[in-house]
């Protein structure tokens, strides 16, 4: 009899109660910013760039926004055709897009350049649209068994026509001691020397994870290794910290940074200003990029260089040493082996005995059939 009285006092205490289907108007709001700061800044720039990509797109080609009803599978059709080259007849490469739309997404800024975009492009926009429309609860049209086979079909004729994925130059051991070689412009270069290092032997960071390390999130063992820690990255976002290694060269630059730009906090790598003095804003993923460009342009270094470089070099050079794949992924933090394994197999395939077959046999069998065999 109590617990029906204390109830009842509850029910006349409290607002009206919740519908069992529907959130709170600020239940919403709160769960919705949870998934903002739960995203990476580069994710959500990401995600931004694609939807007004296909706002802009979609105004252009039908006169409609990206508002608040779904998109039938027939206009996910009309964007890849419209957006992927095919080959043609004559050899030529194609796509539907209408000259005056590329021109007028381009003169919009939501476009780089005229022409047919990368497929990676295409499959990026494809995964943000469809996590629009998982967002608003309304069934993907990049499900439908149309757009999955064409996606399909369209990869495979690019890939037989020799129209390949690019992937980003891999700074393997010698392009990292040229990029090295060049940090020799004082303050800038010792920032740029710890910074480089920290990132490819430490593991092949992100530049988002390299960009979000604090002073505090380093300290010295001893004289020839220093440990780091990771909190949450883009694939563990448990949030949980992990201590990481430096040892030798990678250490002692690191010494050498931290000595001529001491700070008791803040980010680890911060921005400079003419004349070398050191700003308290740290570095932005975008400046990574630039780092590894302009010592790799100093050291005239011919590639695609970004700051993936490190990330895919440390691991191709890992397997070039003949690293286990285990230690080399505890350092990396990839989840999936099927991303690491492209990098590691090129590295450990450079050295392997099966591709020397020919250098590693007598000297003397190069150019030469043999005294005595007949021409």
């Amino acid at each position: 009899m109590n617990v029906m009285n204390k109830t009842n006092e509850l029910k006349t205490s409290v607002d009206a109660p919740l519908e069992l289907n529907r959130l709170a108007d600020n239940a919403q709001q709160a769960a919705q910013a949870f998934i903002a700061a739960g995203t990476a800044a580069n994710t959500v720039r990401s995600y931004r760039s694609a939807l007004a990509y296909w706002s802009a797109w979609l105004q252009l080609r039908y006169g409609r926004t990206l508002d608040d009803s779904p998109l039938p599978d027939t206009v996910i059709l009309q964007f890849i055709v419209d957006h992927l080259a095919r080959p043609l007849d004559s050899g030529d490469w194609s796509h539907l897009l209408p000259a005056a739309i590329d021109a007028a997404l381009v003169a919009a800024k939501v476009k780089s350049k005229l022409g047919a975009l990368a497929f990676s492009t295409v499959a990026h926009r494809l995964a943000v649209l469809s996590k629009w429309h998982q967002v608003h609860q309304w069934p993907s049209p990049t499900e439908s068994i149309a757009v999955k086979t064409l996606l399909r079909e369209a990869r495979k004729a690019q890939s037989r026509q020799g129209l390949q994925v690019r992937k980003k130059t891999a700074v393997v051991l010698e392009p990292l001691q040229a990029l090295l070689a060049t940090c020799s412009d004082g303050v800038r270069g010792v920032r740029d020397r710890a910074l480089l290092l920290l990132a490819w032997s430490g593991g092949g960071r992100r530049r988002s994870e390299v960009v979000s390390l604090s002073v505090n999130d380093v300290r010295p063992l001893d004289s020839d290794t220093w440990i780091y820690t990771l909190g949450a990255t883009k694939t563990d976002t448990s949030g949980q910290r992990r201590e990481k290694p430096l040892r030798g060269p990678a250490a002692h630059a690191l010494a050498a940074w931290l000595e001529v730009a001491p700070a008791a906090s803040g980010p680890l790598f911060r921005r400079l200003y003419k004349g070398g003095r050191v700003s308290r804003d740290g570095v932005s993923a975008d400046q990574v990029a630039r780092i590894v460009q302009r010592r790799a342009k100093l050291a005239g270094l011919e590639g695609d260089w970004a700051a993936h470089s490190l990330r895919s070099g440390f691991v191709t050079e890992a397997g070039r040493q003949g690293v286990p794949l285990g230690e080399v992924m505890a350092m990396t933090e990839h989840r999936s082996i099927s991303t690491v394994m492209g990098y590691f197999q090129a590295g450990s395939l450079l050295d392997s005995r099966a591709s020397q077959l020919l250098t590693t046999a007598d000297p003397a069998a190069e150019g030469s059939t043999g005294e005595g065999e007949q021409q």
